[in-house]
């Protein structure tokens, strides 16, 4: 491990590390919007959930490196332009965020939506002040996996060039080199955590009715 060398690139490594977030929350910020109308679409469709989640399920099985690589050629931009890492990124979030509303909207108990249309409440009232609070821990456990899993396949993008942590992966392994292999392990790690600690955070403070753990 080569101390002097962090010191030396810590200015180059803090960079990557700041593209790597942005380029991690930026997709599930976008793919938590998308995902509110169609996961309450799949969930007030009856039959036809299962062919809307299923078409979700298969997004997140499109190789990464393969869409990094055919985007480009959708959206008429650059190979390294950091577009095509959000727009995958904003699909593979959407995948995994679309079933995770319909089940929170899901878990909401009919006698509460009874409750709420008895009091007087609309269908878009009772949706943004009933149903979507009450299904916020659902969302929640969504977004925490969508956040890790991001943090994981942004690192992929170092292979077409964008800057983030995976270039520290392709820098070492170019060199031979162990010390930017663990700065760049230990960065997306903390990162993760970090992340996963912000969202069950943000639960908390937007379910102040639900039982803590002591």
């Amino acid at each position: 491990m080569r101390f002097d060398w962090l010191l030396r690139e810590s200015g180059n490594i803090a960079n990557l590390f700041w593209w790597h977030v942005g380029l991690s929350v930026i997709p599930v910020i976008a793919a938590l919007i998308l995902s509110l109308p169609l996961g309450w679409l799949a969930h007030k469709s009856g039959l036809f959930k299962s062919a809307i989640l299923g078409v979700a399920g298969l997004l997140y099985t499109i190789p990464s490196l393969a869409l990094f690589v055919l985007l480009p050629l959708v959206l008429h931009t650059k190979i390294l332009d950091p577009l095509n890492v959000v727009v995958a990124l904003t699909v593979y979030s959407l995948a995994l965020l679309v079933r995770t509303v319909s089940d929170g909207l899901g878990a909401v108990p009919p006698d509460t939506l009874q409750a709420a249309t008895a009091m007087g409440y609309r269908p878009l009232q009772r949706f943004f002040l009933v149903e979507l609070p009450i299904a916020v821990p659902v969302i929640a456990a969504g977004l925490r996996v969508a956040l890790v899993s991001n943090v994981s396949i942004v690192s992929v993008a170092a292979l077409i060039g964008t800057p983030q942590l995976g270039l520290l992966f392709t820098q070492g392994l170019q060199l031979r080199f162990v010390t930017p292999l663990i700065a760049g392990i230990v960065l997306c790690l903390l990162l993760a955590v970090v992340l996963d600690g912000l969202v069950i955070l943000l639960n908390r403070w937007l379910t102040p009715w639900r039982p803590r753990k002591v």
